[in-house]
């Protein structure tokens, strides 16, 4: 069980670091059609398109900046805390 864990807390440290990675580039790459900002959106999207869907339900953000993100990180922050709480 407590090896299962770590590779939970070990996965959820690199979806950080993936989504921290996706915010960090799209200030400086635009084009959705590079292959390394394609990657990171395709391995993202099924994490941030939730949250994005419940911010908008909330009405937190409006159109202007996108804090899925963020969101996205604080609850994934969250989830580390209780595995690594678990191990």
């Amino acid at each position: 069980m407590k090896v299962f864990l770590v590779a939970v807390y070990y996965f959820l440290q690199v979806v950080t670091y993936l989504i921290f990675g996706r915010a960090m580039l799209s200030w400086f790459i635009r084009d959705p059609k590079n292959p390394i900002m394609n990657l990171l959106i395709t391995i993202t999207e099924p994490i941030l398109s939730p949250v994005r869907r419940l911010l908008f339900k909330l009405k937190i953000g409006g159109n202007m900046v996108d804090f899925s993100p963020l969101a996205a990180l604080i609850l994934v922050q969250i989830l580390m805390g209780l595995v690594y709480a678990a191990i």
